[in-house]
C-alpha cells in the first residue's frame, strides 16, 4: 500500500545503520577511554553541535540525492518532512531530560557516573524505537484506521500532560522500583559506575542498576508518545527512522547541556503538551483536511519558542540548582 512506499533504497538503510553503529562504537570507545568523569558544559555543547550538524548534513545529502533522482518537488517535500520530524522528536525528547534529572536527583547519582547509564539508556531507546517504527509502519499500511487511534492517543496524552505538568510523581511508589527492590539484592551504596558486584559468589545489584531500569522504562513510555507523533508528519519509514534516531543520538549530550537549567524551562512541558494535542488533531482530521508539513513545522517552532521564552522570563534572576 502507499503508506509503506519509501524513498529509502536498501543501500540507504544499510548505510544509515552502519553510520549509527559506527558513531555508537566511537562513543562507547571514548567513554571507556576517559572512564567515569563529570561531563563538562563545553564537552556537552561540542557533542550537541556535532549531532545537530550531522543531522543537518544528512538532510542536505538527502535533498541532493532526491533532487538528482526524483526531482526538486520530491526533494523539497521529503526533506521538509525530515526536518519537521527531527524537530518534533527533538522537542519530545527533551521531556526525557526532566525525567533524567528527577531520577538522578532521587538516587543521588554522582555526576561522574551519569554518563555511562545514559549511554545504555540511549542504546535502549534506539532499539525500542526501531522496533516500534517498523511495527507502526506495518500497522498503518494494513490498517489505515490505526491513524485515528494514534491521533486520539496523542490528544488524550497531550491533555493529561497539560493538566498534570507540575505534578511530581512519587518514585517511592513506582511499581517497577518496588518490584525490583523486593525481588533483587540491592546494595546500599554505589560501587563506581558498576551495575552489579559479586560478594562471596552472590550477585548484588547496585543503585545504578535501578536507575538504568527506570530510564529504560521511561524510554519505552516516551517512545509510545513520539512514534505516533512522527507518523502524523510522514508515513515514509525511512524518514521516520532517520529523523527519530538523529534526535535520540544527541539526547545524552543535550542532557548534560541543559540539566542544570531544567528548572528554568518549567513551562516547556505545557508547550510539548500543546504540540501533542496539535499533532493528535492533525491525525484525526487527516482524511478530511491535510495540514501541510510546512504549517506543522511553523506551529511546532512557534509553540516551543513561546514556551521557552515565557519560561526564561518567569525564572529570570533565579539561580538554577546544581544537577545530580
Amino acid at each position: 500500500m502507499n503508506e509503506l512506499q519509501s524513498i529509502g533504497a536498501w543501500w540507504m538503510w544499510a548505510g544509515f545503520g552502519t553510520f549509527v553503529l559506527t558513531m555508537l562504537a566511537v562513543d562507547m570507545f571514548l567513554l571507556g577511554r576517559h572512564g567515569a568523569h563529570k561531563v563538562t558544559v563545553r564537552e556537552a555543547l561540542t557533542w550537541s553541535l556535532v549531532w545537530f550538524t550531522m543531522a543537518l548534513l544528512f538532510g542536505g545529502a538527502l535533498w541532493g540525492w532526491l533532487d538528482h533522482t526524483a526531482g526538486r518537488e520530491v526533494a523539497d517535500a521529503k526533506v521538509m518532512e525530515y526536518l519537521t520530524g527531527y524537530l518534533l522528536e527533538k522537542a519530545l525528547a527533551t521531556d526525557n531530560i526532566f525525567v533524567f534529572v528527577m531520577l538522578f536527583s532521587y538516587f543521588a547519582v554522582p555526576l561522574e557516573y551519569q554518563k555511562r547509564v545514559l549511554v545504555y539508556g540511549v542504546l535502549g531507546a534506539i532499539v525500542m524505537r526501531v522496533v516500534l517504527i517498523l511495527l507502526g509502519a506495518w500497522m498503518i499500511a494494513h490498517f489505515h484506521w490505526v491513524l485515528y487511534i494514534f491521533g486520539a492517543f496523542l490528544l488524550v496524552t497531550g491533555i493529561k500532560m497539560f493538566l498534570f505538568a507540575h505534578h511530581k510523581p512519587d518514585l517511592a511508589k513506582n511499581p517497577l522500583l518496588k518490584w525490583l527492590r523486593s525481588h533483587m539484592r540491592i546494595t546500599d551504596s554505589y560501587h563506581g559506575d558498576r551495575f552489579w558486584i559479586y560478594e562471596k559468589g552472590v550477585r548484588w545489584f547496585t543503585p545504578m542498576f535501578l536507575v538504568l531500569m527506570l530510564i529504560e522504562a521511561s524510554d519505552l513510555i516516551f517512545a509510545m508518545d513520539s512514534i505516533p507523533a512522527i507518523f502524523a508528519v510522514t508515513s515514509d519509514p525511512f524518514i521516520v527512522l532517520t529523523s527519530n534516531i538523529f534526535a535520540i543520538l544527541g539526547l545524552r549530550a543535550l542532557y548534560f547541556l541543559l540539566a542544570d537549567m531544567a528548572a528554568r524551562f518549567h513551562l516547556l512541558k505545557y508547550g510539548l503538551a500543546v504540540v501533542l494535542m496539535f499533532v493528535g488533531v492533525k491525525m484525526l482530521i487527516v482524511d478530511w483536511f491535510k495540514i501541510p508539513v510546512a504549517v506543522s513545522l511553523g506551529v511546532i517552532i512557534a509553540v516551543l519558542a513561546m514556551s521557552i521564552m515565557l519560561s526564561l522570563i518567569a525564572t529570570r534572576g533565579q539561580k538554577p540548582p546544581a544537577a545530580g
